[in-house]
């Protein structure tokens, strides 16, 4: 999984998943991904995924927490380009050019 993926895409669910399609998108990873049922030898590399996971679920299976995260993504996700660029074309006001000289 990717690293910049939303927590919907790490689920594997689409926006819209209802807390019940939330719970067994979980369940059906943690069956696969868990650190206790994974052979020794993939241990270290699913440990991470499933690390991923139980954030995504912890996040997604709280209402308020959900809310808050879909503001951010919903947000970032309608930046003009300028503003992910860092560069918005204005820098602010400055001491020295609010002087009415």
């Amino acid at each position: 999984m990717a690293s910049c993926a939303s927590l919907y895409e790490v689920l594997g669910i689409p926006m819209g998943a209802t807390s019940q399609d939330i719970k067994t998108a979980y369940r059906r990873l943690a069956r696969t991904l868990h650190p206790d049922v994974v052979a020794i030898e993939g241990k270290d590399s699913t440990a991470d995924e499933f690390i991923k996971i139980h954030a995504a679920y912890s996040t997604l299976s709280d209402p308020l927490k959900r809310a808050v995260y879909d503001q951010r993504l919903f947000q970032t996700r309608r930046r003009p380009l300028t503003a992910v660029s860092g560069y918005s074309g204005y820098s602010g006001r400055n001491w020295e050019t609010d002087q009415c000289w």
